[in-house]
């Protein structure tokens, strides 16, 4: 028994200790070297030049990470209740084949495909010129806030997608089978009987995508060279320019508040 407990230890031994070299110690270090002055001491002042030079940047970020969670929270439900409630099965099978894909690429990759697609004179425009929609002169670039939210939708929308549906999918069809005998549509099937219990796992997917987009730097630095911009943006400056690091951790600080806090809410009402 004791030559299995340690034979266990030597096989978790390599993993765990990646997670403790690569994720504790880091956020250990940002956390503790965000309260340290440079001399060493204990100080508040990166937190005062957080909010002195960047506050508007992180309410910017909260700005954007809502909206785009509350988008990918509707795009997801829509998907889900679409492969669930369907009736063309052409349509269905289709959209199952599609939706899945921009989980396969990068941020770093969505955010230049992006910026080909989004820009004034990109494949969009084009598309909308080429159809006789649009005027060259009346084409209008998405590159900045709006640019930031198309892309993270975009890009997070499958992975809540594809826990919703898995989850729809699980449930028993018998109420919804008895909801259209008595004449619901599909909206009034999807809002009031496979939404609320599906509600948990639609949660839980949309605080892991909050926490992913709170930590992307790539979509925000090459979508938007606009200011404001967002907190992941400003803490590559404060380090690669002025090797700030306080600063820098300070508003990973304030970052990690705000996931907590969607932590928190959810936790909380999973508990009640």
């Amino acid at each position: 028994m004791q030559d299995r407990g340690r034979l266990g230890v030597l096989l978790v031994a390599p993993a765990l200790a990646a997670v403790l070299v690569l994720f504790v110690y880091p956020l250990g270090y940002s956390l503790v070297t965000a309260f340290q002055a440079k001399g060493g001491g204990f100080t508040l002042g990166n937190f005062a030049k957080a909010f002195e030079f960047y506050s508007v940047d992180i309410g910017f970020t909260l700005v954007i990470i809502v909206v785009s969670t509350l988008l990918i929270a509707l795009a997801a439900l829509a998907i889900g209740g679409y492969l669930t409630l369907g009736e063309n099965p052409r349509a269905v099978a289709l959209l199952r084949w599609l939706y899945r894909w921009p989980l396969f690429i990068p941020f770093v990759v969505a955010a230049q495909c992006m910026r080909t697609f989004l820009a004034k004179n990109g494949l969009m425009n084009n598309t909308f010129v080429g159809l006789g929609l649009l005027e060259v002169d009346q084409t209008t670039g998405f590159l900045d806030w709006r640019g930031i939210i198309i892309t993270f939708v975009w890009k997070q929308t499958p992975f809540v997608a594809l826990l919703v549906a898995g989850a729809m999918a699980s449930l028993d069809r018998s109420t919804i089978e008895a909801a259209r005998n008595l004449g619901a549509g599909r909206l009034r099937i999807l809002f009031e009987i496979l939404v609320p219990q599906v509600m948990p796992t639609l949660v839980v997917g949309l605080i892991l995508s909050f926490v992913t987009m709170m930590s992307v730097l790539s979509v925000p630095l090459m979508i938007s060279g606009e200011s404001p911009t967002m907190m992941t943006v400003d803490m590559a400056f404060r380090i690669n320019n002025y090797g700030d690091y306080g600063t820098a951790n300070a508003l990973g600080f304030i970052s990690y508040l705000m996931t907590a806090t969607c932590a928190w809410f959810y936790l909380k009402r999973q508990i009640r």
